[in-house]
């Protein structure tokens, strides 16, 4: 049978959770007062939603064959980011076949780089990208993760990222990152706030559990030294974006400072294998995290699990369930996954991009089997108000 040809794309808005996981209500541990790079200015240091972290909302990106098959899938773009797909990147996916997932990426990312490169642009190219492996894998009865050559692992092993890894720990999972909550700006009485926090988690969990920072691109470089020196007593394991992502010679010098053991890692805010090459190339990092919602999509982040391959560096993609899911299992240089607790007192496990998604696997006792689902195996929720705000 011929491979079908895309008929149309389609950019939905949706609001309240999703791919935008910083879009919630109130009393969310991940929007209280957790240090950012806007904390030097007192009237945004207590909640991220202050300065707008969830101005944007959740992209969908639908993606329609010839047949009816349909394949879709999520990023953080909003309104701006649907305009992209459909005046603009639609005119590269529209009347291919489905397979030609590489020639549309290398298209999408030529013809934008007089705006893009990194950023707003690449995350919808990412969903683009992404809807395409869904809607191949659909086509072909096949688990995304079968079309990147198969498993390689039998389950995902997890570590939690919340407010509570003293909680994480009786669910299972391997570790846990905090969100550093004082930067800077609040001198040292915020870092023994810091640090006394970090003491105290350290009590409440067992020696083999590690524990990580998340610092979320909100310290100099002094402040990430010391930082990353007095948290070494209590085994902190690593340093995750303490500077801000474009301060290549920063992360290459923090990385000579901290105590041997204490990894640094960034990439969450990172794109394309340009973007990563330079931290390989300039030692920035002993880990990186892309975020396959982001980065460029699965094309892009296997181009650079290559090169993290190539210098030894693992890849520990941010977040981005399903997404992330079928191609860490894939990879001998992943040896973990991310789990983002978003329960809003990190106390259960909930799917990460509730409500937006159906069918989304969710870790149990810190571990998961994929399923055989074809596509990345997850659904729409059709109480969801998407809103397509443009078309073409």
């Amino acid at each position: 049978m011929a491979m079908p040809r895309i008929r149309e794309v389609r950019a939905y808005v949706v609001r309240g959770g999703g791919a935008d996981y910083h879009d919630q209500g109130g009393q969310h541990w991940i929007d209280d007062h957790i240090a950012t790079p806007m904390a030097r200015y007192p009237e945004y240091r207590a909640s991220r939603q202050k300065f707008g972290l969830n101005v944007l909302g959740t992209l969908v990106v639908e993606i329609e064959a010839e047949d009816g098959t349909v394949g879709f899938a999520t990023t953080t773009a909003g309104e701006p980011g649907a305009y992209i797909v459909e005046k603009h990147l639609a005119r590269f996916v529209e009347g291919t076949p489905v397979t030609s997932i590489e020639k549309i990426w290398d298209q999408m990312y030529s013809s934008t780089l007089f705006y893009g490169r990194k950023g707003l642009v690449v995350n919808c190219l990412s969903a683009v990208d992404l809807a395409l492996y869904d809607l191949l894998g659909k086509i072909r009865q096949e688990p995304v993760y079968a079309l990147l050559g198969g498993p390689v692992q039998d389950e995902l092993v997890f570590y939690a990222t919340g407010a509570r890894p003293d909680l994480a720990e009786k669910l299972g999972f391997i570790g846990g990152k905090l969100p550093l909550q004082h930067g800077p700006a609040e001198g040292p009485a915020g870092m023994r706030a810091n640090l006394d926090k970090l003491a105290s988690m350290r009590e409440r969990v067992s020696e083999d559990f590690f524990l990580s920072w998340d610092c979320w691109m909100s310290l100099d470089l002094d402040y990430a030294t010391r930082l990353a020196r007095d948290s070494a007593e209590f085994g902190l394991k690593w340093i995750e974006e303490p500077l801000p992502p474009d301060d290549y010679w920063g992360y290459a010098e923090l990385r000579r400072r901290v105590p041997t053991g204490t990894w640094v890692s960034t990439g969450e805010h990172e794109w394309t294998r340009f973007g990563f090459r330079l931290l390989l190339e300039m030692g920035c990092a002993d880990m990186i995290q892309p975020d396959v919602n982001w980065c460029g999509g699965i094309t892009e982040l296997t181009k650079i699990a290559a090169l993290a391959d190539a210098y030894g560096v693992p890849v520990v993609p941010h977040g981005s369930s399903v997404y992330s899911y079928h191609f860490v299992i894939t990879r001998r240089n992943s040896p973990f996954s991310e789990f983002l607790m978003m329960h809003p007192q990190a106390s259960e496990i909930v799917p990460m991009f509730h409500p937006l998604l159906l069918d989304e696997p969710v870790p149990e006792g810190g571990r998961l089997r994929l399923p055989e689902t074809p596509g990345f195996g997850v659904r729409l929720n059709p109480e969801c108000d998407l809103h397509r705000p443009y078309t073409h």
